[in-house]
Order: structure tokens, then sequence, then C-alpha cells
């Protein structure tokens, strides 16, 4: 029901494009983030709920947190997703404060898992994104790649890999727009 409720409030808010979040690490509840991305029972199903009630172009965004990226791709396309956007975070704990031996990220002296971003995911995103691309069921999929673009180069591996366009997200919130 929040899956339907919410693709009607974005669509009728004006969204050109609707990204499901199948993929942040952060999230630990059933029916959450990178939880859902690795149950491709989830994936279609959320996919469809969302494609029933829209008339905006959806993207399912995948997460590296899994051995067969594929798996959940071709859920989502069987859901009716126009594409995939690839990849979110990889999980992780960033590292320990050694000082009050809480891990990394914290806020007010609690931690959970994070996500780790930034260049060194590349390599793994861009290997993400050509295993969906050179999966037959997959090929015709539009692709939205992500993850550690921050050059224009960087921008130009993504997009002769395969993908029409790219996000770039830790580069501005490190660099600024």
């Amino acid at each position: 029901e929040e899956w339907k409720y919410l693709t009607k409030e974005v669509t009728k808010a004006g969204a050109d494009l609707i990204e499901l979040n199948f993929s942040c690490p952060n999230m630990k509840h059933k029916d959450t983030g990178s939880v859902v991305g690795q149950n491709k029972e989830l994936v279609e199903e959320f996919t469809k709920i969302v494609k029933e009630n829209t008339n905006v172009p959806v993207l399912a965004k995948m997460t590296p947190n899994i051995t067969d990226i594929c798996v959940p791709a071709q859920a989502a396309k069987k859901g009716g997703a126009d594409g995939i956007s690839a990849i979110n975070t990889i999980k992780c704990i960033t590292g320990i404060d050694i000082d009050t031996l809480v891990p990394e990220p914290q806020v007010n002296g609690k931690s959970s898992l994070g996500g780790y971003s930034g260049r060194a995911v590349k390599p793994i995103a861009l290997r993400y994104i050509s295993d969906m691309i050179n999966d037959s069921e997959l090929k015709d999929l539009y692709y939205s790649g992500i993850g550690g673009i921050y050059t224009w180069k960087d921008a130009i591996e993504f997009l002769l890999i395969g993908c029409t366009s790219i996000q770039i997200t830790t580069a501005v919130m490190e660099y600024g727009l």
C-alpha cells in the first residue's frame, strides 16, 4: 500500500521518472532498501505495483550487495521496469572510533552499517552494469550508471559500457556543484 500511495503522490506532483530504491544499505526492514534488492520476488512485486500506478518511466536501482545482480534486474524487468540504475553503495563499516570504540559512521554515539561510495566503487559498478547489459534477458533496458563518477572520463566509461545516462552524488557532496 505504501508503494502504491507514494507512486500516486509523486506522479501527481509531476515526477518525470521514478527510481525505486531496492538498494540502500542503511535500511534493515524487510520491505526496504538492499533487503528488497536481494529478494527477486519483492523486486518484481514492488516494481509491478509502481508501474500499475504511474504513467512515467520507472527505473529499479540495484544493490551491489548481492552475488548475481542479474537476478533482481530480471525480476524488475518482469515487473515492468523501463530500466535499471546501478549501483548503489556497498554495505560497510567505514572505521571504528578508537576513543569511543563505536563503529563509524556514528550519530550521538550510535552507529549502523553504512554505504561505501566514491572513486573505489567505479570498477565494481562498471562490472555489474556490464553483467546486466550482457545478459540476454536484460539487453533492451535503459541503463543509468552510478558509482565513482568524478570526471568526464569516468562518465564516458559508463556511456561506453552501455549506459544512456549517469548519476553523480558523492563527487557533488565532496566538491559541490
